[in-house]
């Protein structure tokens, strides 16, 4: 049996992302544009693992080294004018995300939802709750997942950009997104 095929990055070994929502996650702006992503994610050692179309969507992937060629550590989308409208940060190899002290990615997706359930209590915010079942605070514009990790499951996260109506960008985005392994 290959025990390498759901391998996990130890968060030591990942990048360190902060996340500020609506504005900066990382290296970059939730303003950019696809040329721009792609040259900043270049310094930062992420090579373009993929781009093309997708259901409506321009998307690039993007790898390290220490990725397998089939998973992208971080995945962009891009509206027609080139502007970036999701990405999404994988729970095996993308980097670690921090918002408001939590971290985001490679968790146990139960040990998130009580870090968010308590924050949200703390701070007196909402939660929402993913098509998935896992829950986020309101405010943070982004939708968390699990997905396979040997013999069990890790965060994923999906970020964007949320207008008057937070539901809308979940709504509008690349089905491809909601289907994690």
């Amino acid at each position: 049996m290959d025990t390498g095929t759901w391998s996990t990055l130890p968060d030591a070994e990942r990048d360190q992302w902060v996340y500020l929502p609506g504005q900066v996650l990382g290296p970059l702006r939730m303003d950019m544009h696809r040329e721009e992503v792609v040259a900043t994610l270049a310094v930062h050692e992420f090579a373009t693992q993929s781009d093309g179309r997708i259901e409506g969507w321009d998307f690039v992937h993007f790898a390290t080294e220490d990725i397998p060629l089939i998973k992208a550590a971080v995945e962009c989308y891009f509206h027609d004018n080139g502007e970036l409208a999701y990405v999404l940060v994988d729970g095996r190899f993308g980097p670690q995300v921090t918002c408001e002290g939590i971290r985001l990615i490679g968790r146990v997706p139960s040990q998130l939802a009580q870090e968010m359930e308590d924050y949200a209590t703390e701070h007196d915010t909402g939660l929402q709750f993913s098509y998935g079942g896992d829950c986020f605070c309101d405010g943070f514009q982004l939708e968390i997942g699990a997905q396979r990790a040997d013999d069990h499951a890790v965060s994923w996260a999906l970020f964007f950009i949320a207008g008057e109506d937070p539901s809308l960008p979940r709504d509008a985005a690349p089905a491809a997104i909601w289907h994690r392994w």
